[in-house]
């Protein structure tokens, strides 16, 4: 595995890249602490036995939010990650293809990123929230990365339900509640108020729910069919599902939801693809 250098990783090459990161960077951990400190000690005892076990389990989905989003970004996926020299086999070679951008020989399913500035391996698509494309090396930590930002999400909008619409009915059960979810931005600033901004969170976790769920969704031919973005349709390096789930998670796949240090290497090396199909 090569790392890209710190810069380049930790520097978006765009505005909505940055907005993006920085709407996870903050929203996730300001989301741990109104998790732990405003509503788990209504739900829960403090230092109860659910309360440490809900307590625990948010340390682990929050590491894994961090951790694997971190690790997409700065997992080198692109053909500069090495040296990569065509082959010498006219079968394969017939396969590569010029990138006139680069201008350089790249691999079969390798496509330039505009924002990237750079060929990726296998590359299905640039990600806003990670400032980077996701390709053959990087796509396990995007899909644990949406996994457990969904699953912690959905937890949060259920734990805080409770708390806006049962345990304090009283407040948040009035017309004023409609504006600030719909102009959440002007009703902070006209009636700045703690309530008001655990309206605003509980909003934030319904949008990354929603979102993190649907973008799953829409990438399920990953899992399905062995392709990418670009070859939605096609069945032309489909594996079989356990093979294409191996293609991504890599040989120990049953240990990766664990964390993102857990080792496990994918069984090819993003270059020199051969379809299983004559379709392309």
């Amino acid at each position: 595995m090569i790392l890209r250098p710190l810069y380049r990783a930790f520097c978006p090459r765009s505005i909505g890249d940055a907005a993006c990161f920085f709407l996870i960077a903050v929203g996730v951990p300001l989301t741990y602490i109104f998790q732990v400190t405003v509503i788990m000690p209504e739900l829960h005892d403090v230092g109860s036995f659910w309360y440490t076990t809900i307590w625990l389990a948010g340390i682990f989905l929050v590491f894994n939010i961090t951790s694997n989003l971190l690790a997409c970004m700065l997992v080198d996926t692109s053909i500069k990650m090495d040296i990569l020299k065509p082959p010498l086999e006219p079968h394969l070679l017939k396969r590569w293809h010029m990138c006139d951008i680069c201008q350089a020989l790249v691999p079969p399913r390798s496509w330039h990123c505009e924002t990237c500035d750079v060929c990726v391996l296998k590359r299905n698509h640039h990600c806003r929230f990670t400032c980077c494309c996701i390709g053959h090396y990087n796509f396990r930590y995007f899909f644990y990365f949406l996994f457990y930002m969904g699953l912690g999400a959905l937890y949060v909008v259920i734990n805080a339900s409770i708390y806006l619409w049962y345990l304090h009915a009283d407040y948040y059960w009035r017309p004023y509640t409609l504006v600030t979810i719909l102009v959440p931005a002007i009703s902070l600033t006209v009636h700045a108020s703690w309530e008001n901004f655990y309206l605003v969170l509980y909003e934030l976790n319904i949008l990354a729910f929603a979102m993190s769920t649907l973008l799953l969704i829409f990438h399920r031919p990953i899992f399905q069919r062995g392709a990418v973005m670009k070859e939605r349709s096609s069945n032309a390096y489909n594996l079989g599902l356990r093979g294409n789930i191996e293609m991504v998670l890599g040989k120990r796949m049953y240990w990766t939801w664990l964390s993102p240090f857990v080792r496990s290497e994918l069984p090819h090396d993003g270059v020199n693809w051969l379809p299983l199909t004559k379709e392309e």
